[in-house]
């Protein structure tokens, strides 16, 4: 699909796309001296990087240091959902031996943990809800492939609002059952996405599996991405660990709060669901796991031994430097808004990924990992004059946990998103609940008042 810019026409001036852009440049500048002098808080960031205070929520708290006396000191990091560690859920989970991201799912929607009874119901409605509606995937999602999974995603969910015959009602019971359903129905639409991926664009045959009604999620994706169906009960509790530390993370982060400026409108569930996937997949956001990634193939191709300290740390400046890399000058995985010693959901997939590739093809990957982290912020206070506190995010481990679970790349970021509709789905009805007021912040105009010229004299 083009747009043709030749616009032969007697007496008219053809028309480029480079003259267009050029003026679309010209009239979009901002002195960045402007956002000082009217003291703008960008990206909704107060001066000394914090989050402007926009909202209150009972969802998650996200901790990574303190203010003493207006100077911000570094703490380790703790997230915390409904007050209850996010680790602490996991560990309980894994001593227990049994599955844990449905439990989360419970404890986000509605404000405790669940009993035995109650996630072994949950459990269940989810897993009967995972069907999608007929001919659903045929129409929409196999007569329009697309070359990126998380489009496919938000798309999916925007028509999933065709199939409901109640699909604008913002009571809480009508958006808890459709929140719940698209929960449920998220790891299906992915992996169908993916299939059709796989036939449409990389000339591969396409598989798909009968949806099995005893799997819990983590269970169900394997079952859906893998071709022989096969997967060990240790790696389905691995995947578990990613969604649940993937679930939520607080109202501030930038697909969330889009769900939330959208749910302010007032609008139907299926659109806020879909803005939130369309903020993830961004590369600074949700997308940042396949830019560590692609960050890793760099510097494997850059040096002779991803062992060696020393030539990774060169790598490493060069990276900085943006004389390598994809040029950003960004070492992806490093580095948090909040989080300033460590950050949680890093810690426990560093231990999983350390555990786990131990004595395998991957274990050279997770020590050049561990490398980054350990070199990075020295090399950041040599070329950059940086000395802040900076730990490795989530990112930085995620895709390694991925790529050991033998699942493709296209599917990193969508898993993600199957796991973060959890979060999505409790701070939606929060604001439902409790926002009140459309979310609608104020932005300065700079323009000097002007005339309007007849198109005769112009």
């Amino acid at each position: 699909m083009g747009i043709e810019f030749t616009t032969e026409h007697s007496g008219s001036q053809e028309l480029t796309l480079k003259e267009l852009c050029s003026q679309i440049k010209e009239y979009n500048r901002i002195d960045p001296a402007d956002f000082e002098r009217f003291r703008i808080k960008r990206g909704l960031r107060n001066a000394d990087g914090t989050g402007v205070m926009t909202g209150i929520s009972n969802v998650c708290s996200v901790d990574g240091y303190y203010i003493d006396d207006g100077e911000k000191i570094p703490r380790e990091g703790r997230l915390n959902f409904r007050g209850i560690s996010m680790s602490d859920i996991v560990a309980g989970c894994e001593r227990e031996d049994r599955f844990g991201f449905e439990e989360i799912v419970w404890l986000l929607l509605f404000g405790t943990l669940p009993d035995a009874n109650q996630l072994d119901s949950f459990t269940r409605l989810l897993a009967v809800n995972r069907e999608l509606p007929d001919d659903f995937i045929e129409d929409m999602i196999m007569k329009a492939p697309s070359p990126d999974i998380m489009n496919k995603l938000a798309r999916s969910v925007l028509a999933l609002y065709s199939y409901d015959e109640n699909p604008d009602d913002t009571s809480v019971e009508n958006v808890l059952r459709q929140t719940i359903q698209i929960i449920a129905k998220m790891p299906a639409i992915m992996a169908y996405a993916y299939q059709v991926k796989r036939r449409h664009y990389y000339h591969k045959s396409m598989y798909i599996h009968q949806i099995k009604p005893d799997h819990t999620t983590a269970q169900a994706v394997l079952n859906s991405i893998r071709s022989d169906r096969k997967f060990t009960l240790e790696e389905a509790k691995l995947l578990d660990v990613c969604l649940m530390v993937h679930a939520e993370h607080g109202g501030g982060n930038n697909s969330t709060f889009a769900n939330r400026v959208l749910t302010s409108s007032g609008t139907d569930t299926y659109s806020s669901i879909a803005a939130g996937i369309g903020a993830l997949k961004g590369p600074k956001h949700g997308g940042a796991n396949i830019k560590v990634t692609d960050m890793v193939s760099h510097i494997k191709n850059g040096v002779d031994d991803i062992s060696n300290e020393g030539q990774v740390a060169d790598f490493l400046a060069k990276i900085i430097k943006k004389e390598a890399g994809d040029g950003s000058g960004l070492i992806y995985g490093m580095g948090h808004a909040i989080y300033t010693l460590s950050d949680p959901r890093a810690k426990i997939l560093k231990a999983h990924a350390k555990s786990f590739s131990a004595g395998t093809e991957f274990e050279a990957e997770f020590k050049l990992l561990d490398l980054i982290e350990k070199l990075t912020p020295q090399i950041f206070a040599k070329y950059k004059g940086e000395k802040k506190v900076m730990c490795a995010n989530v990112d930085l481990y995620s895709g390694l946990v991925y790529k050991m679970l033998a699942i493709p790349e296209d599917l990193f970021t969508p898993i993600f998103t199957v796991a973060r509709v959890a979060g999505w789905s409790a701070h939606r009805i929060e604001e439902l609940l409790t926002g009140g007021r459309i979310i609608r912040p104020a932005y300065k105009n700079l323009n000097k008042p002007d005339k309007y010229v007849p198109l005769s004299d112009r």
